[in-house]
């Protein structure tokens, strides 16, 4: 057996029939180092088939801008390449993935589907609503996190302490080598053509009625390159130039130290256990990467998982929502509208810059999304408020927007989520706060502001 068993749960309890396996791919797009795709293709041999791969576009995807789907659909077009010279056919579906897989798996006759892995809400319910519509076995098997998120822990962790002690003792029984993928036998796809090719026109065609399609409103990221191949080059030249000046450099957001994977590993262009396995090659002492990589990043899954108001003011703990209502009436110096925190129109020049990394690149540096979404908490009517206006803009903009990271440091931010009390204050209350000030002490303030803010022409 070349998956491990306890990376693979049941979501349906049929057996399996003669057919292809199909893999719906989602969360993870890509081809290599892909545990979910492994699987489907030993449940094909089994049954002496093939394996077959289907990602299904949807126009509209929790806020996601024209900038996010391009990167996208670039790495999709990879994925295709790459399967194809694997004889693995690939499936480009337009519409609701409830009801387009069902029809798939319906017309070319499916043995078995297996998904990937995601926490959130949506993909949960595309999930069950295709279940409630085959009679196939279906295999969810999470080729995302290194250790499976219902395996690491059986509920939501509250802090990183609590959290760790689990990572650590489990790590090792899943930090292991991926095998090699191989070629499948040459043989006619499930619709008779002896190839199958995605129009790729259609599918932009498809989001372009979408009014978040917008080249003018989040234009492209052109300071990375999407796909798998453009994944591991930049890995490389993280370990090469970057890894032994992490600690030191990582938050200080005038220099380029940190490792730029974050859209790769949002769009599962790369996988966290590849990036582990080969830190772990190059460099023994990586303790704070890797604490980011591994701990952080799994226990925000953690957290989407285990509470369903991961994206709302509701999924703070008590003592922060009891804090933070207690304080809500604070009087607040300066109060923005939506609208004017998304052009960057506030008194603040730091934070203005820090939007205006957002929205001109796609990114922002984590020590200045911390500040940025607690000063969203200062000058917005409420936390309620506050909170929305933060998903809202990290979704529309962060190309690795919509993924529990970002919702679990929304929270973290604004309601205390994996931290504790702190002296209370107004406005915040006991939530951890942040101020211009304290920037000043850890970096040069100035050269960033002047990096990123632009005249008012």
């Amino acid at each position: 057996m070349l998956v491990n068993p306890k990376r693979v749960r049941a979501l349906t309890k049929e057996s399996q029939a003669k057919g292809p396996v199909i893999y719906w791919m989602s969360r993870d797009q890509r081809v290599n180092d892909n545990w979910a795709l492994l699987y489907a293709k030993e449940l094909a041999q089994k049954q002496d088939s093939y394996p077959a791969v289907a990602f299904c576009l949807v126009p509209e995807f929790l806020g996601a801008s024209g900038r996010q789907y391009r990167f996208m659909l670039q790495g999709l077009k990879e994925v295709e390449k790459n399967l194809k010279a694997l004889n693995i056919p690939f499936f480009l579906l337009l519409g609701d993935p409830g009801k387009e897989m069902a029809r798939l798996l319906s017309e070319i006759g499916a043995g078995a589907l297996v998904s990937d892995f995601s926490p959130l809400r949506l993909n949960r319910e595309w999930k069950a609503a295709v279940a409630g519509e085959m009679e196939i076995p279906f295999y969810e098997v999470d080729a995302h996190n290194i250790i499976p998120c219902w395996f690491a822990s059986p509920k939501q962790e509250w802090a990183a302490y609590s959290f760790r002690p689990k990572v650590n003792r489990l790590l090792f029984e899943f930090l292991d080598e991926f095998p090699a993928l191989q070629k499948s036998p040459e043989r006619k796809s499930p619709t008779g053509k002896d190839a199958i090719e995605s129009d790729w026109a259609a599918a932009k065609g498809y989001l372009r009625g979408d009014a978040y399609f917008d080249a003018d409103a989040a234009p492209e990221a052109k300071w990375t390159m999407p796909g798998e191949a453009a994944a591991m080059k930049l890995l490389r030249h993280f370990l090469e130039h970057k890894l032994i000046g992490y600690e030191r450099d990582r938050n200080d957001p005038n220099i380029d130290g940190q490792s730029g994977l974050s859209p790769y590993l949002h769009f599962g262009q790369i996988s966290a256990e590849r990036v582990a396995l080969q830190v772990l090659k190059g460099m023994k002492d990586a303790g704070a990467f890797l604490e980011e990589l591994i701990v952080r990043k799994e226990l925000s899954d953690n957290y989407c998982y285990y509470n369903q108001h991961y994206d709302d003011i509701l999924g703070y703990p008590a003592w922060a929502i009891k804090s933070l209502a207690e304080h809500e009436k604070d009087r607040r110096e300066y109060l923005y509208t939506q609208q004017e925190l998304e052009k960057a129109r506030t008194q603040d020049d730091l934070w203005n810059a820090a939007m205006q990394e957002m929205l001109q690149t796609g990114k922002m540096h984590g020590y200045m999304r911390m500040y940025w979404a607690k000063k969203i908490l200062e000058w917005t009517v409420s936390p309620a408020a506050a909170h929305a206006i933060a998903v809202y803009l990290n979704d529309r903009y962060e190309l690795d927007g919509r993924d529990a990271n970002g919702y679990a440091g929304i929270a973290w931010s604004l309601g205390g989520v994996h931290d504790r009390a702190w002296k209370e204050r107004a406005i915040f209350g006991k939530v951890r706060y942040m101020n211009y000030k304290g920037a000043k002490s850890k970096f040069d303030v100035p050269s960033y502001i002047n990096k990123w803010s632009l005249s008012d022409e």
